[in-house]
């Protein structure tokens, strides 16, 4: 009996004081409210079963979001190893005829475009489906002829597998070739003795007497296997001028490819080429270039953000269960506050503010985890890939600001509901507690 009267004689002089201060303002009741959320969940007392269930659900939301971290920052490294395989591979700028196969480059603009002082590599592009023999086994495949200046991209031996990113040596033409083509006819980059034949329709075969006058046939020996993706790995990536002779196309090309020198704005310079050309071409961006990749790189982000949201409401909603049983234990503690002039808005910010607590104490807890881990990674990659053939060691980590805002936000929103709804139950029965008095 000591105890209780102890305890309402300590709400009584904390609620006068509110009275005389702010005469339980708006201002003074959240003060109030937020005053006795914090002496409940940091209360010195001896560990009851609800400071247990409050803590598993702190270490929920912890654990929540610091999955949420370092599972986007893994994902945003993964990003940006493959799509920095691809700039090494793709060009900034595309242009290509929007109508038809080919075009005649040889025109006064894509000259003078050449010489600009910001253009790094013009590549000159001839590309067409040709049918791929070795060793008896046929493969349908596209053959790209590029120009000198295509080596000038970045770290092309970065794609390969086996062999060597060569197109030319001592006066004789290679074959760079993709994985898929590589498996379905099981080539050997060392066996220099079989050539890879080629096969295109000849252009000026007329009224020809047999089959194979129909076709243009034409050997040469691989260099080196690469593996980029599934629209690049049916390729066959030769010389510009063994592409003509095989094709017969001495003038035309199919696309030209722009690189440009740092500090250049791409879309500045897109958005000037395609006002020069006209509707004639298309002028596309690596974004554009690769549209099914960037989608399906977004799709897979969002995907796995969406399975983790799921699990952290699953832990935050634990919240409301371990406010409803504080509420039981606090019941006579209610009862003082109403019959000392609380109202129901103090009630249920007591128990909302919590709820908020418990959910911001877990998520920055969460998040620092997340961040330690995720530095620890970049710096000593202690988490491998398992993998001999994979081309990164250990998983990869970029660290954004985008995600552990959109963490934030997630977690508040999340916690903000929750709380709400633990709130609204503390003061469901507020006059059955009243009559226990």
């Amino acid at each position: 009996m000591y105890k209780y009267w102890q305890k309402a004689i300590t709400f009584k002089a904390l609620l006068t004081f509110v009275q005389i201060t702010g005469s339980l303002t708006q201002n003074s009741a959240l003060n109030t409210s937020i005053y006795i959320a914090k002496r409940y969940l940091f209360s010195r007392k001896k560990m009851h079963a609800i400071n247990i269930i409050s803590g598993i659900s702190m270490v929920g939301v912890l654990i929540g979001s610091a999955a949420l971290i370092i599972i986007l920052s893994v994902f945003n490294g993964f990003e940006e190893v493959i799509l920095s395989l691809y700039s090494n591979f793709t060009p900034e700028l595309k242009i290509e005829p929007r109508l038809g196969k080919t075009f005649n480059p040889n025109t006064v603009y894509f000259n003078s475009l050449k010489k600009d002082p910001k253009v790094f590599s013009f590549a000159s592009v001839l590309q067409e489906k040709v049918l791929i023999k070795y060793g008896g086994k046929p493969f349908i495949g596209t053959i790209k002829g590029v120009s000198d200046d295509f080596m000038k991209k970045g770290d092309l031996d970065s794609i390969i597998q086996t062999g060597s990113f060569t197109l030319k040596h001592e006066g004789h033409d290679f074959a760079v070739i993709g994985s898929q083509v590589q498996a379905s006819l099981s080539i050997s980059v060392r066996d220099q003795l079989t050539p890879i034949e080629i096969y295109s329709p000849n252009r000026n075969a007329g009224n020809s007497t047999t089959e194979l006058d129909e076709f243009n046939v034409r050997s040469i020996n691989p260099s080196g296997v690469f593996a980029l993706g599934q629209e690049f790995d049916d390729l066959m990536i030769t010389s510009l001028d063994f592409a003509r002779d095989l094709l017969n196309q001495p003038v035309n090309v199919s696309s030209l490819e722009l690189r440009f020198k740092k500090g250049t704005n791409i879309q500045a310079m897109q958005v000037a080429i395609q006002n020069k050309i006209g509707g004639d071409f298309t002028v596309k961006n690596r974004s554009q270039q690769n549209a099914e990749l960037y989608k399906t790189l977004n799709y897979e982000r969002w995907f796995i953000f969406m399975m983790l949201v799921f699990v952290l409401i699953i832990a935050i909603f634990n919240i409301i269960g371990s406010l409803t049983m504080l509420v039981m234990d606090k019941r006579k503690d209610i009862a003082i506050l109403t019959s000392l002039g609380a109202n129901k808005q103090l009630i249920q910010g007591i128990f909302f503010f919590e709820g908020m607590m418990i959910s911001i104490i877990g998520c920055i807890a969460g998040v620092f985890l997340g961040l330690v881990f995720c530095i620890l990674q970049q710096h000593y990659g202690f988490v491998k890939m398992g993998s001999a053939n994979s081309l990164i060691d250990a998983y990869p980590i970029a660290l954004l600001a985008r995600d552990f805002v959109l963490v934030f936000l997630t977690v508040g929103a999340i916690a903000v509901i929750a709380s709400g709804i633990s709130a609204r139950l503390s003061i469901k029965g507020l006059s059955d507690i009243k009559q226990d008095l």
